[in-house]
């Protein structure tokens, strides 16, 4: 059907009386949201308000032409919204239209948007908004209590305000392209279904958690966004445990990748459940899927130094950490980090590249991976490689000026053979470094490596002695360098047996 408005903001005049801003809260949020939405589609968007006092008015003429010919419905839920009959008649009349000319969705997005400005319980909303994924423009304390988020500009800004804005701005301008190019295109047939036609690569699980991390699962889910990535779920998971449990499974079930983040506390228990929370019942329903599906994968992130607590949550942050089934991945490091690692898995995959780098000139190289503080300490070995008739790379000096994290992935990739050095390093870093080794091919890599191994050395501690892994080689000097330390080593690399040093 054609429309004349892209946007409808449907809200109850009292949260736009000015409280402690000259402009009112609805007038603002209008106004920046105006903004970054002509940003993001490079257009500005058409958006409707009814400025004027609600009253006895029937849904028909200007207000009723109004509701049927817009694209979108911005809901401002509080309380008064929701005990204003005029907002829920305006809610209840868009969504009645929509499903009568059968375009309830935009691409695979609600035409309705719940932006809840003041918290309002689930089931109190109209029943129109509930289940909707909500913008949630507050936070509760740690006494309970809900804290809206504030507006102000820089110097007083309040991120998080801003970042909820930019969260409803991206769908907001994925669902007007959307349908957009459905006006302009006349629609295509019915029976390919929106949800099917985009690629199960193009969709990613990324699993709800606790308020302490739910900063970062934003900054997550913006930058799939903003990279054409479908987020799941895209609707408030029941919290009935039933339902709950067909839900997970259902957006599981449609893509090709799950993101857990896993944050200090265990999270809320779904009602019918006695054990599992939420954060934990979705690892499991991914970590079954993984266990069905070879070509699903699941990564699981916690903040480095993370403290769980209470016994619960312990139990689980140590089942994780020790107990990973197939197709995990745990990652302990930055936020930063994990978005390139989640980039990196949904990636296509490259065509193998050829065994032999041309420009190496049969050269074999090896990755030589070391701590800063050891960058100094590492030279006898670069030197012995350089004298048996192999190049090396150094993870601090040939990655400077550099995306660090990039030529390090790089290098994994291309390099013949890859060698630990573990000298002043924390025992984290060296569990992060043989982790990359086991990633390799996921970033790319066509074949094993030639030789892979840790080289253990000075100063010498009593946890590094006793030091021992299955994952590779381990080769201990803790006196000053000698040739014979790393023989197997560099007999591996010459025979290319694929590692085994």
């Amino acid at each position: 059907m054609p429309f004349d408005n892209d946007i409808f903001v449907s809200y109850a005049h009292v949260d736009n009386e000015p409280f402690d801003n000259p402009q009112g809260w609805i007038d603002r949020f209008d106004q920046k949201l105006r903004l970054r939405v002509a940003q993001l589609l490079g257009t500005p968007p058409s958006v409707w308000r009814d400025t004027r006092l609600q009253g006895n008015e029937y849904f028909a003429g200007s207000i009723g032409d109004g509701i049927s010919s817009t694209r979108l419905m911005l809901s401002v839920v509080s309380p008064r919204y929701v005990n204003s009959v005029w907002c829920r008649g305006e809610v209840r009349e868009f969504s009645r239209r929509a499903a009568q000319t059968g375009d309830a969705t935009a691409g695979n997005l609600t035409r309705v948007f719940k932006v809840v400005k003041t918290h309002v319980p689930e089931e109190e909303m109209p029943e129109e908004l509930r289940g909707l994924l909500g913008y949630h423009f507050y936070e509760f304390d740690e006494r309970g209590r809900p804290r809206e988020f504030r507006q102000d500009d820089p110097p007083n800004k309040d991120q998080r305000y801003w970042d909820r804005l930019e969260d409803i701005a991206l769908d907001i301008a994925g669902a007007l392209k959307s349908l957009r190019e459905e006006t302009n295109e006349a629609r295509r047939d019915a029976s390919e279904g929106e949800d099917d036609a985009l690629p199960l690569e193009k969709k990613v699980y990324l699993a709800e958690t606790t308020s302490d991390v739910s900063a970062e699962r934003d900054r997550i889910r913006r930058e799939l966004q903003q990279r054409g990535y479908y987020v799941l779920p895209d609707r408030e998971l029941p919290r009935r445990a039933r339902d709950f449990e067909d839900a997970v499974r259902d957006a599981l079930s449609r893509c090709v990748l799950s993101v857990h983040v896993v944050g200090s506390t265990y999270g809320l228990v779904p009602e019918g459940e006695e054990e599992r929370s939420v954060v934990r019942w979705q690892e499991e329903l991914a970590a079954e899927r993984a266990a069905s599906d070879s070509n699903f994968s699941r990564i699981i992130w916690m903040p480095p130094g993370l403290e769980p607590q209470g016994k619960r949550h312990s139990a689980f942050v140590e089942e994780l950490q020790t107990k990973l089934g197939a197709g995990a991945e745990l990652l302990q490091t930055s936020v930063e980090d994990l978005k390139l690692r989640v980039l990196e898995k949904l990636k296509p995959k490259a065509a193998p590249a050829s065994t032999q780098d041309d420009e190496t000139n049969g050269v074999k190289q090896v990755y030589l991976i070391c701590d800063n503080r050891d960058v100094d300490d590492v030279k006898p070995v670069e030197d012995f490689l350089f004298q048996q008739g192999f190049d090396t790379k150094n993870s601090v000096l040939d990655t400077e000026g550099t995306d660090v994290a990039q030529a390090h992935r790089e290098y994994m990739v291309k390099c013949d053979a890859a060698l630990i050095y573990y000298g002043n390093a924390n025992p984290m870093w060296l569990s992060t470094k043989i982790d990359d080794l086991k990633k390799a091919r996921d970033w790319g890599r066509a074949a094993p490596f030639d030789a892979r191994a840790v080289y253990v050395s000075s100063p010498q501690t009593p946890q590094k002695q006793r030091f021992r892994t299955h994952e590779v080689p381990v080769l201990q000097n803790f006196e000053s360098f000698r040739p014979e330390a790393l023989a197997p080593f560099v007999n591996a690399l010459r025979a290319g047996d694929g590692g085994r040093a």
